[in-house]
């Protein structure tokens, strides 16, 4: 049984966060943990000096802007989620803080969880005028554990997109996908490789496909040509009830078409469910 986290803001319930959650357990049973964080001023908290893409963001909570937080509203959500869980047979546990800074003490839950979900409406909903893929780095720095980011509309993955550039973290991503959703390792899946000089042949490919075959036995490789990104969401709507699996943001070569291309705007857009874990 997987330890899984469901993260909310107090005054937003992801509907899809918790569909995606529900769909797990109806494959493998899990124990869900609602984790109800309070509303913050994220305009505010990303503007201090020293964050962003060089480096992380340490911030005493007492210098943090918390606004105002409707904890009735909240009170209703937490509500909704134990009664949903109830009706849909999901063992489940209950966090919640509507009053304090409380993403640090998230990120210290994930330290003791296999799994994070959180809604990709919510997660932005307080983006204010940062780059969201600056803002999805900042917001993940330090988690322990693999996040799926879920969009509101989507239909549960029936295949697999693995993002991979040779790199150790989309090596690991892959495995760690493996490892924790092997109930979804059956979809069809397509291994997707892209690089930005003219090489044609997929880094250490009897490598990668000798380890990712015997997890994904429906098992495609496929070369993109870097020159066609800007066609790529074209090509990954395409993709119908998919799952994008992908290694923490970094400056490898696959970096130009699944950086800001990629990852943040399909998680921006609300397209598909996205599987992100770092590599230490």
């Amino acid at each position: 049984m997987k330890k899984i986290l469901l993260a909310f803001d107090s005054s937003h319930f992801s509907e899809g966060a918790f569909e995606f959650a529900r769909e797990l357990n109806e494959r493998k049973r899990i124990l869900l943990t609602g984790i109800f964080l309070p509303q913050v001023d994220y305009a505010n908290l990303w503007s201090y000096s020293g964050g962003g893409i060089n480096g992380p963001l340490y911030i005493p909570a007492e210098e943090v802007k918390v606004a105002e937080v409707d904890v009735e509203e909240g009170e209703k959500n937490v509500e909704r989620f134990e009664s949903l869980c109830r009706k849909n047979g999901i063992e489940y546990r209950v966090h919640k803080d509507f009053t304090d800074f409380a993403m640090p003490g998230l990120k210290k839950e994930t330290r003791f969880a296999d799994l994070l979900i959180i809604g990709s409406e919510a997660f932005y909903d307080n983006l204010g005028k940062g780059d969201p893929n600056d803002y999805l780095k900042d917001a993940l720095h330090g988690v322990e554990c693999p996040v799926i980011v879920v969009p509101e509309k989507f239909d549960f993955p029936k295949s697999n997109i693995l993002a991979y550039d040779g790199s150790e973290s989309s090596v690991y991503a892959i495995k760690q996908f493996a490892y924790l959703l092997p109930e979804l390792t059956e979809n069809a899946t397509i291994l997707v490789y892209s690089k930005e000089n003219e090489e044609t042949l997929f880094p250490e490919e009897e490598n990668i496909e000798e380890l990712a075959a015997r997890h994904f036995p429906d098992l495609t490789l496929s070369r993109l040509d870097a020159s066609l990104d800007k066609f790529f969401n074209k090509w990954l709507l395409d993709r119908k009830s998919a799952i994008l699996i992908s290694g923490s943001f970094g400056r490898s070569a696959i970096s130009r078409l699944f950086h800001k291309s990629f990852v943040s705007d399909i998680i921006k857009n609300h397209r598909m469910p996205v599987f992100i874990t770092h590599h230490k």
